[in-house]
């Protein structure tokens, strides 16, 4: 895919969806911080349904570490690694009270500095929560990027340079929600639906899915 097809994917996407946003409920800075901490390796659907009642017992780092990684756990032990997520949103919530007032961070090497957080929970805290033009590569936006050829790449690193090159400048504020809503519900992993794909004709995967199989 050369860069105009690459800007010209990306646009079939935008006029698809002109308004994305992420599909994780948070109302600061602080609760999208720590709702993307606990969405590795679990849905953003199980992650919505244990902050429901996480954020309502603790939405600041002060209460967050009030409540304990025992307290925490309570709430969160229907999504992955639960024990660990713990440990490290307490851990977090009290760097932040320690080094920053409290405040969330707009700062990416401060964020990678707290525990639980790399460079993709770095990159959708930047993006989402202070507008910056950042590419959080997922295992969908991997996926989507060496698949289509939008932007191939060994490692997430390698796909978010490409992105970051290839995404017309006035898209990539809002690029990685395309990418990833695009990968989760219609390139999908198993079987990418591309009958209903916008960009189908821009994409250089050789084994299109053009037609819904019967069900």
């Amino acid at each position: 895919m050369n860069l105009q097809q690459a800007g010209d994917f990306v646009r079939a996407l935008a006029a698809a969806n002109p308004a994305p946003e992420t599909e994780l409920h948070y109302t600061s800075p602080y609760t999208l911080l720590v709702a993307v901490a606990l969405s590795a390796q679990a849905t953003d659907v199980s992650v919505n349904k244990a902050t429901a009642t996480l954020f309502q017992e603790a939405d600041n780092p002060a209460a967050m570490v009030a409540l304990g990684e025992e307290g925490v756990g309570r709430h969160i032990r229907s999504i992955g690694l639960w024990k660990g997520k713990a440990k490290n949103v307490i851990a977090l919530s009290r760097l932040l009270l320690e080094r920053h007032g409290g405040e969330v961070p707009a700062d990416r090497a401060a964020l990678e500095a707290l525990p639980g957080v790399g460079r993709k929970t770095a990159n959708v805290v930047l993006n989402v929560a202070f507008g910056e033009e950042a590419m959080a590569v997922d295992t969908h936006i991997f996926r989507l990027g060496n698949r289509t050829g939008l932007a191939p790449g060994n490692t997430p690193r390698e796909v978010e340079d490409g992105l970051m090159k290839r995404v017309p400048p006035e898209l990539l504020r809002d690029a990685h929600h395309w990418l990833i809503l695009h990968g989760r519900y219609v390139c999908k992993a198993r079987m990418p639906e591309c009958w209903h794909c916008v960009a189908i004709a821009l994409c250089n995967y050789r084994d299109k899915v053009r037609v819904a199989p019967p069900r």
